[in-house]
Formats: structure tokens, C-alpha cells, sequence
């Protein structure tokens, strides 16, 4: 077996043979609404997840698809329509999220424009009517791609990866300032370039309300976005109000991610190859459980869900040296910490994440919050209990662990990896000084070796 780790390229991974778990089943689920928003933490296999849809859905791949899916199971009972869009992919992440509002805005349309003219170069054979690209105005540019598209037999299928992502970016810095003395100012210059890129007349907001009036017949005939958390969408509600939210779902529980029995046959097989007693794989299980499991994203499913970006990590370790990654934490969930600073810095975040640093500890809340604002982050319920831990929910610190029989929701910090960081972020936050701070290091191990 070959692992794509950092690889979000289905095809390559395809073709290339590299491990993939098939979840092209749920691809008629998926149909069933036209517009969806699927939320995940960072580095949950959502950028993979769009480009096995970008494929099915091409219609450039038609001539491909027995390559790419004749040996999954959708390949063997396709939907009527498989092979019949356009793609339009758009990917925030890549939206340059630094300097004025103007100059984010001119990142956002700049993005937009080029994808638009990749798409005009990828589908320069099907003889479409001149598109024109505004450089000033990439609603323009969408408008004319739309009537371009509109006489053609195909739709367009809109796909956006990360939707929330420079937003956030953006948002964090706001939040990290604002509360980084105790004290909440109003006004600051991030907050005003985050307002800016939402309000009324925003670009962001503005770019959704065309996308929004755009999903009929052969314009935007469907959507798929992703993303990390709901603020972004909330504070855009009026421009976007039509996506059905799936990450709650039970038959998308493990739409991104490996379950307990995909994780046992891999590690047998490499433990086979590596020519180890069968006894390694239980203990290579127990190990990748102890640092990788415990997500969960449905109340009424009741599977632990591993890491696909971190098992990824361990497998092409593992199967390189036959023995284990000397170090379990991937550094690439390291950004995360900046969220960690956030909630740290909050009234009650410090009491949350000690509380949590302790063994098996868990907290309780009425329910997960599924919709708040900007103004929610900044005003006096950000202090509340309720938010700050649907906030560590939907950045992967906190998972859901069970519902009390009064069907409140009980979360818990979901494996070892995250228990580290918040070991790292609370030795800097409350022990500043080097030698204080190695001290306490030496405590926080102490920690993780009674887990």
C-alpha cells in the first residue's frame, strides 16, 4: 500500500494506486439537496472530499470514469448525473487575508477571476460564448460565465473549499487583540475589516447573494461549500440562506475520516509486510486510538471517527520503518493554536481549558450551537459557557462524547494529539518564563502518562 499523506488530489491518488477508503456510496445522499454546507476541523480530508465530486461530476471526465470510479461503488450504480456539469472550484484558502479591507476584497475578486479563467481554458472545447473577466468586478466576471454556460446543455457546479477560511483569519486577529488585556475594545481596526467584508455591501456578502440568485436551472444548478465553523455564514445569512447544514448528519458521521475497522485492516496489513507478530497490531491499534480517535459528529451515531490526516501521518511512518512516528503530533495541526489563543484569552476560556487538562474530563451544555455571529465572538456571550465550547467543537478541541438522559449534549477533548496542545498553549499562556515553563512541562507530561 502507497499513503497520499498531504495529497487532496483524487485522481492522483487513484490513479497513482494510493490508499483511499471509498466513500463514493454516499454520493446519492449527497444529491438529494442542491445546496449544502459541510463543516469539519482543519486537516479532515474536505479539500479530498470535493475533488472525488469535482471528478464524479465533470463533464470533461466523462471518457474517465471507469479509470476513476469503475472500482468503487458508485462506479457500479452511477447516478443519472454523473458527468454532466461544468466546475467551477473556488478554494478561500488561498485568498491573501493581510492589509485593508480593499486589498482583501482585491484578493477575493483576484481569486475568483483566475479561477474563472482556469475554467475557461479547461473547457475551451466545448466552444462557449466569450466570457469576460472583470478585473474590477468578479460578480461580473460570474454573471458572464453564467450566460456563457446558460446555452449550453450543461450546468454549472459550484464548488467552494474553505469558504470561511481568510475570514477567520481575519476574525482571529480581531478577537486575539481585542481580548489579549481582559478588556474588549470596540471598534478595532480588524473588527472594522471583518464588518467590511460581511455587511450588506460587503464583498463577501455580496458574492453570495449572486450565487444565491443564481441556483436555477442552467446557472448554479448546485452547490457544495466546506468549511470549519458557521460564523462566517451566519454574520452572511441574508446573502446565503438557502444551504441545507449536513455535519450533523449520522450517514455523514464518517463522510471524511476512517472508522475503528478501516484503521485495524490497514495497520494488519502493514504489520504483515513488516513481518511483525500479529500481537503489534493490537498494540499499534491501542496507540493510534489513544492519540488519533474520538470524533464523533452526530448525536445519534455512535462510531468514533480517526483522524484521516494524522492516521495518514502514522501509516506512511509506520510502513517506512516498521516501527512508530517518534513523534505522534503532526506539526500541521499546530495553526490551530491560534484559535486556542482566543478562547485562552476569554473571560471564562482559561477555566475551560484547565478544567479540561484534567483526566477524563468532560463538559456539559444544553446544545451545540449551530448558528453565531461575529457579534456574538465580541459581546458578553462569548463569556458564556454554551459558546465557548460549541466553538472548541467546531475547531476539533472538543467532540461530541454522549447526550445526558435530559438530552443535553456532553462534550470531551477527543484524543491525546489534542490534549497536547493544550498542554503546549497553557504552559506559555500561564507559565511565560523559560525555566518556569520547563517546570511545568515536566508536570503536563505527568498529565499525558496517566491517560
Amino acid at each position: 500500500m502507497k499513503f497520499a499523506y498531504g495529497v487532496s488530489d483524487f485522481k492522483k491518488i487513484v490513479t497513482h494506486n494510493y490508499f483511499y477508503k471509498d466513500r463514493t456510496d454516499r454520493i446519492p445522499l449527497l444529491e438529494q439537496s442542491e445546496s449544502q454546507l459541510f463543516i469539519r476541523p482543519r486537516r479532515f480530508g474536505k479539500s479530498l472530499l470535493l475533488s472525488m465530486l469535482e471528478n464524479y461530476y465533470d463533464v470533461a471526465k466523462k471518457d474517465e470514469f471507469e479509470r476513476l470510479f469503475g472500482h468503487l461503488a458508485i462506479g457500479k450504480n452511477p447516478t443519472p448525473l454523473r458527468n454532466s456539469y461544468f466546475i467551477l472550484k473556488l478554494d478561500f484558502s488561498c485568498v491573501d487575508p493581510t492589509g485593508s479591507a480593499d486589498d482583501i476584497k482585491g484578493a477575493l475578486f483576484d481569486h475568483i477571476n483566475d479561477s474563472i479563467k482556469r475554467f475557461i481554458l479547461y473547457y475551451r472545447k466545448y466552444d462557449l460564448a466569450e466570457i469576460d473577466v472583470n478585473r474590477d468586478n468578479a460578480i461580473s466576471s460570474i454573471s458572464s460565465l453564467l450566460s456563457s454556460t446558460s446555452i449550453t446543455p450543461y450546468p454549472v457546479f459550484l464548488f467552494i473549499d474553505e469558504y470561511d477560511n481568510f475570514a477567520n483569519t481575519v476574525m482571529m486577529g480581531m478577537q486575539r487583540l481585542e481580548f489579549s488585556k481582559g478588556t474588549k475594545k470596540e471598534g478595532t481596526a480588524d473588527e472594522l475589516r471583518y464588518q467590511s467584508l460581511v455587511h450588506e455591501h460587503g464583498p463577501l456578502r455580496t458574492f453570495f447573494k449572486s450565487v444565491k440568485a443564481s441556483t436555477s436551472g442552467s446557472m448554479f444548478d448546485r452547490v457544495f461549500i466546506t468549511g470549519v465553523s458557521p460564523v462566517v455564514m451566519s454574520d452572511i445569512t441574508s446573502g446565503y440562506n438557502i444551504a441545507e447544514n449536513i455535519y450533523f448528519e449520522p450517514e455523514f458521521n464518517d463522510l471524511c475520516g476512517f472508522t475503528q475497522s478501516e484503521i485495524e485492516h490497514v495497520i494488519e496489513q502493514i504489520v504483515k509486510q513488516c513481518n511483525w507478530h500479529e500481537d503489534k497490531i493490537i498494540e499499534a491499534v491501542d496507540l493510534m486510538k489513544t492519540y488519533y480517535n474520538g470524533y464523533r459528529f452526530s448525536h445519534t451515531k455512535n462510531e468514533y471517527i480517526y483522524n484521516p490526516t494524522l492516521s495518514l501521518y502514522f501509516f506512511k511512518q509506520f510502513q517506512k520503518s516498521c516501527n512508530y512516528p517518534r513523534r505522534m503530533l503532526d506539526a500541521n495541526l499546530a495553526a490551530d493554536e491560534s484559535k486556542l489563543e482566543y478562547i485562552a484569552a476569554l473571560p471564562n476560556g482559561r477555566d475551560i481549558l484547565m478544567h479540561l487538562m484534567e483526566k477524563d474530563q468532560e463538559v456539559v451544555i444544553s446544545e451545540i450551537q449551530d448558528r453565531f455571529g461575529i457579534q456574538d465572538m465580541i459581546s458578553d456571550s462569548s463569556m458564556d459557557h454554551t459558546f465557548l465550547v460549541s466553538f472548541l467543537y467546531y475547531f476539533g478541541v472538543l467532540t461530541i462524547s454522549e447526550d445526558t438522559k435530559h438530552l443535553k449534549s456532553t462534550l470531551k477533548v477527543p484524543n491525546l494529539v489534542m490534549k497536547s496542545l493544550y498542554v503546549d498553549r497553557i504552559c506559555k499562556m500561564l507559565l511565560p518564563w523559560p525555566t518556569v515553563r520547563d517546570e511545568g512541562k515536566l508536570a503536563a507530561d505527568r498529565v499525558s502518562a496517566a491517560i
